[in-house]
């Protein structure tokens, strides 16, 4: 993204040093205690109370290695240990969802036939992983296995990084379709007005979708590209996130398809042009998705600010409306999306970009009533110079913040190297504090809301446990387990891939009296709730 990856240094250190840290899934049974949004202790008698619901997801970044793999050309095994890590971490800290960037500039990290190779898995373009295997099948498996969701994150238009350093593969679209490929500044940029560039974005998109078991799609704030300096073409974002004026603008060069457009007797300006041809990808994406899997969730991460002429009064910065041609607002009134990230990149006291009054903005817009899950900079945290670093208390806050607000219902942390290095120990807060109890992802009625079947469960004592014998009912993907101590309940989540669980006792409240299961489907719906063990 952007945001992401042009106002900062790349943070290069990768996950390598937190590998140390892989292993923890196999810890995670039952958790005690409860956070903020959790409901412990709040059921009556023998009905447990409801599921604790939130998105809690992490991005994780495969442009110039900021997350995964750490470096170009390890082998599979190094790979697939490094994504192990992640997810392991993820699972401990009890998020819920890992946004994979699967095509970071008009390539692939997966087996594509439309798409090469990206060079950021083996320094190479266009070549394979070795041994060959497929990288997200694998991160969709691995992730599933934990319970965690796995979304495809999408560069819907950037062709090549300025930091690229392998040639282009033969079948890379600056070389299959240079037509549609504009030179930006050190950038290449598929050109949103040329048809065969929407398209091939189009086209991956689906495909990905029709062969991949993904929970959702993702595409971040990459559409025309963010402006830079003439004549000198730096390619810094620095004006957008500070709002303070820059120099002359080089407008980007897409005269050829505004030619053909007016020839063939469009009455737009230009600006209404470039954001048509926007919504159009927005709109077909959206389309195109649920026509093919109708449970897939699809969700856009754009720049954090709305246009000018709707912000609240002190709000003040970049105009992605004008300058990205991104017409957020009209997405979220058509209903064009499942979930809308805003990159809220600034602090909770940000003079004229004040997280909370940038939250509130956009549930304002949110008039059809889509999930609001706001992006986080968590990698602020640790950064140079000391006046940009976060304190890890910004992060608590802003989450508790968020949840103050009914209809904001998660969160996506960028990037996931700030959770691996565990900075400031920001990852430990977030699993004490913020995170201490598991919790579903929120469910998603407009896409279905019919009622999932049981799961089977049968239920023994054994030893200082209870061992549940589990089989999934039709369309569970995970099961909601709730444990009874006393008067104290227990929530946990349990992907519905194993047979068995155990349901440990507490070294404080002893033996679970009450165990209770219901299944989850795949949009969070719950099924009815199952009595699986009581004390005699």
């Amino acid at each position: 993204m952007q945001a992401h990856q042009q106002r900062r240094a790349f943070a290069l250190a990768g996950v390598a040093g937190a590998l140390a840290l892989s292993g923890l899934f196999s810890a995670c049974t039952t958790t005690p205690g409860a956070g903020k949004i959790a409901t412990a202790g709040a059921g009556a008698g023998e009905t447990p109370p409801p599921a604790p619901r939130e998105f809690r997801a992490v991005w994780v970044s495969t442009v110039a290695n900021i997350d995964w793999p750490s470096k170009q050309n390890l082998n599979a095994a190094q790979q697939q240990a490094e994504a192990i890590a992640i997810l392991d971490r993820a699972k401990a800290m009890n998020l819920n969802a890992i946004v994979l960037q699967v095509r970071p500039s008009a390539d692939a990290i997966y087996a594509s036939t439309i798409e090469p190779w990206s060079e950021y898995l083996t320094g190479a373009q266009g070549k394979p992983p070795q041994p060959w295997y497929d990288p997200l099948k694998f991160w969709v498996t691995q992730a599933h296995a934990r319970g965690l969701e796995l979304h495809a994150w999408f560069n819907p238009y950037r062709a090549r990084h300025n930091i690229a350093r392998s040639p282009a593969a033969p079948n890379h679209i600056t070389r299959s379709n240079p037509a549609a490929v504009k030179t930006y500044g050190k950038f290449e940029w598929m050109d949103p007005g040329e048809e065969s560039a929407v398209k091939q974005t189009l086209d991956v998109v689906m495909d990905v979708v029709r062969r991949y078991d993904v929970d959702g799609v993702h595409i971040d704030d990459y559409f025309y590209p963010y402006p830079i300096e003439a004549p000198n073409a730096t390619a810094g974002n620095e004006t957008a996130l500070t709002g303070k004026a820059g120099k002359t603008e080089l407008d980007f060069p897409d005269e050829p398809s505004w030619q053909r457009y007016l020839a063939g007797g469009g009455k737009l300006d230009r600006a209404s042009w470039r954001r048509q041809n926007v919504n159009h990808l927005i709109q077909a994406m959206y389309e195109g998705v649920h026509k093919e899997k109708s449970w897939v969730r699809v969700g856009i991460s754009p720049f954090g600010l709305g246009r000018p002429d709707r912000r609240p009064p002190g709000i003040t910065g970049f105009s992605q409306y004008d300058k990205l041609y991104a017409d957020a607002e009209t997405w979220l009134q058509n209903g064009w999306l499942d979930y809308f990230t805003p990159q809220l990149y600034w602090s909770l006291k940000q003079p004229g970009q004040a997280y909370d009054q940038l939250l509130d903005y956009w549930i304002g817009q949110n008039t059809m009533g889509r999930h609001i899950w706001p992006g986080l900079y968590t990698s602020r945290i640790g950064i140079a110079p000391p006046a940009k670093d976060y304190p890890p208390q910004e992060i608590i806050d802003q989450i508790a913040v968020t949840r103050s607000r009914p209809t904001a219902g998660g969160h996506v942390h960028f990037s996931m190297v700030a959770l691996m290095e565990n900075r400031k120990g920001i990852a430990d807060q977030l699993r004490t504090i913020s995170y201490a109890t598991p919790a579903l992802v929120p469910s998603t009625p407009w896409l279905g809301k019919s009622v999932p079947e049981a799961p089977s469960v049968a239920a023994t004592r054994k030893g200082n446990a209870v061992r549940l014998k589990l089989a999934a009912g039709k369309e569970n993907t995970l099961y909601a387990v709730w444990s009874r101590f006393g008067g104290q309940w227990k929530f946990t989540v349990v992907p519905a891939g194993l047979s068995e669980w155990l349901v440990a006792d507490d070294a404080t409240l002893g033996a679970a009296d009450l165990v209770v299961v219901s299944g989850i489907d795949r949009l969070g719906n719950e099924s009815a709730r199952v009595k699986a063990w009581k004390k005699s």
